[in-house]
């Protein structure tokens, strides 16, 4: 296991970039990106994998909430996606590469991969084996987290040398209602996180409190959270909770 670095501790970190659609700022924007480098924030991002196995920059399963277009973005191909606009900006949709190569080490970055399997289950692979490859010129300080722990298990078999980390949740009913009771039970508990690999944790931070987040604190698990949206809710999530991750407000 790779420890998280200390910068990740020490910046707040920007959900999705330092977005706002009324300025010309959509999430997961290069706009976005650069705002979070010029106020030396850290990245938080997403990606998706387009139909021919390109690690894109986004996060929905779906087009239609970002974009005016609609359907799975993994039912289209990479150079597709990169020309569809953003709602809200100029910028299209980007590819991991692009990213990283604004980015530039500048500043932490903190990759969501998301679930490809669509019940946290083992179909998956091919994301993770993406992201690794736009990752293995990258000089910049960097760690990896999903949701699903088979994710994190397959990023983890390519490149080791990488923080990973777990995404948690209570993994309500209405939140997740295409798990399984008892697969939503084991992720709440965050009994993956030894098998999987995982240095740390980001939480939702209306849950920071929970048990099973409180016990891997007290073993020294470096705790983020998700997501943060004014100054009293950071106020309360940095009671428990290393750093955040913030959109809506500057920290």
């Amino acid at each position: 296991m790779t420890a998280l670095p200390a910068c990740f501790l020490t910046r707040p970190i920007a959900h999705r970039g330092l977005h706002d659609a009324s300025r010309g700022r959509p999430e997961n924007s290069l706009a976005a990106f650069r705002a979070a480098i010029a106020a030396g924030y850290g990245i938080e991002l997403d990606v998706q994998m387009s139909l021919d196995g390109a690690a894109m920059v986004f996060h929905d399963y779906h087009l239609g909430r970002l974009t005016d277009q609609t359907g799975p973005i993994a039912q289209r191909p990479a150079a597709d996606l990169a020309g569809i606009t953003l709602s809200g900006g100029q910028d299209s949709i980007a590819d991991l590469k692009q990213v990283l190569d604004l980015i530039a080490g500048r500043v932490p970055l903190l990759i969501e991969i998301k679930d490809q399997d669509g019940n946290m289950g083992q179909d998956v692979g091919a994301l993770e084996a993406a992201v690794a490859e736009a990752l293995c010129a990258y000089r910049g300080e960097v760690a990896v987290m999903s949701f699903n722990p088979h994710s994190v298990v397959a990023f983890g078999k390519i490149r080791a040398d990488i923080p990973l980390g777990l995404v948690t949740d209570r993994f309500e009913p209405d939140d997740w209602p295409t798990l399984s009771p008892e697969r939503r039970e084991d992720l709440a508990q965050i009994l993956d996180f030894g098998t999987a690999g995982a240095g740390f944790i980001s939480h939702n931070q209306d849950q920071l409190e929970d048990p099973p987040v409180s016990a891997l604190k007290a073993q020294g698990v470096p705790v983020l959270c998700w997501t943060v949206r004014s100054p009293d809710e950071e106020r309360r999530a940095r009671r428990i909770a290393d750093n955040i991750t913030f959109e809506g407000y500057l920290p």
